[in-house]
């Protein structure tokens, strides 16, 4: 846990930090860089504390591709105990 990803800026994210890894999905945290946040394929939104900013939180389960902001796929391929596998690429 605690594990960071860096994604391109142009997907309005900041790092994108792994909270928790349950049986069934990947916790994670990231702050906003663009003005606007959308998702659609996993639970999520709303305001965290992320980073010392303002930030979103995210559920994703494996097997499902969500979409962020538009612009970025993010899939969460295995779960492994404590280890996730994340799929992140452009959206489309």
């Amino acid at each position: 846990m605690g594990d960071v990803v860096t994604v391109p800026e142009r997907y309005g994210l900041g790092p994108i930090e792994v909270t928790a890894i349950t049986a069934a999905a990947v916790e994670m945290a990231a702050p906003l860089t663009g003005s606007g946040y959308s998702v659609s394929g996993c639970s999520g939104g709303g305001g965290v504390s992320s980073q010392g900013g303002g930030g979103v939180a995210m559920s994703c389960k494996v097997g499902n591709a969500a979409t962020i902001n538009d612009a970025m796929s993010l899939q969460v391929v295995k779960i492994d105990h404590t280890v996730a596998v994340l799929r992140i690429e452009p959206a489309g």
